[in-house]
Formats: structure tokens, sequence, C-alpha cells
């Protein structure tokens, strides 16, 4: 499993709970981000079955996974803009995702089958971005799944999807 854009771990941490024999992998471009990750998976030690990687996007992920999860940056510069007080405490790096919100989203899908095993799926976050991800990717034709935060944030693509 890979925890793409771990940010705190908490994926990694989930991934590992919920799958015993599994490894984890967590990657992350910020030293900061996976700073605190270390303490969360030290703090449910875990740190003999996930594996901190400082890595931008894929780079330093090798692969193949059979399940990539991510939450990657993916908020619009127009939504960037109107943001919150709270959510401006976060990292801008964490948030921005380009003008439409897909920037890191684009080189994810690109990259991914290639870090991918042949039955891999990809599990992504894109907050409120749908339309952005549609426009952005209309040959793709995802399974939105159903979250509490509604059915259209978070969806499932199969490397076979992505390969074509």
């Amino acid at each position: 499993v890979l925890d793409l854009c771990t940010g705190n771990g908490s994926l990694a941490v989930l991934a590992a709970m919920a799958w015993p024999d599994v490894q984890v992998d967590a990657a992350d471009l910020s030293t900061d981000a996976l700073a605190v990750a270390r303490i969360n998976l030290d703090r449910h030690g875990l740190q003999d079955r996930i594996t901190l990687i400082e890595s931008d996007g894929l780079a330093a992920c090798t692969g193949p996974y059979d399940l990539i999860l991510c939450n990657p940056p993916y908020v619009n510069a127009d939504s960037m803009a109107e943001l919150p007080a709270e959510y401006r405490a976060e990292p801008e790096i964490a948030l921005a995702g380009g003008a439409d919100g897909m920037d890191f989203v684009r080189a994810l899908l690109r990259d991914a089958p290639a870090r991918m095993s042949d039955d891999a799926v990809l599990v992504l976050e894109i907050g409120h971005e749908r339309a952005h991800f549609e426009a952005a990717f209309p040959h793709l034709n995802p399974v939105w799944l159903d979250t509490s935060a509604g059915g259209d944030q978070v969806l499932l693509l199969t490397r076979e999807a992505l390969a074509l």
C-alpha cells in the first residue's frame, strides 16, 4: 500500500491497522509532515510496517503497489482565494492544486500505472472538485465512493482504467 501525500500519516496508520499483513509506504514532499507522521506511526507501534518516504509525487515511490491512497493538493485557485482562516492554517502546498485544482492529479494519473500491480486500484480524494476532475479527465469513468461528506469527493480508479 502507498499513502501518497501522507501528511500526518493517518491513512497509512489506518491501512496498517486494517490489514495487519501489509507493508505500507507513506510519502510526502514535506519533511515537516513526515516528522508528524513519524510521531503518529511510533505512537501506534507501526515503525516496522510503515516506511516514510520523502518524495515529490511518485518520484521516489517505486512500487509496485496493490493500493494507492491519495489525498493530494486539489483546491482550485478561486477556492484558495476564498478559504476561511482555519483552512489557511494548513500549508498552502498541502491544499493548492493550481487553476482547476488538478495539477497534482494530472501527474499522478499519468505516472501511477507504472507504479501499480496489474490488479491495483487508486483511491483519490478530490474534495469539491468533481466538475474540474470530470473536465480534466473526460475519458475516465471512476467509481465514486460514498463517504460521510457525500458521494462525489472520493473516487476509485483501476490500473487498467488508467493505462488505457
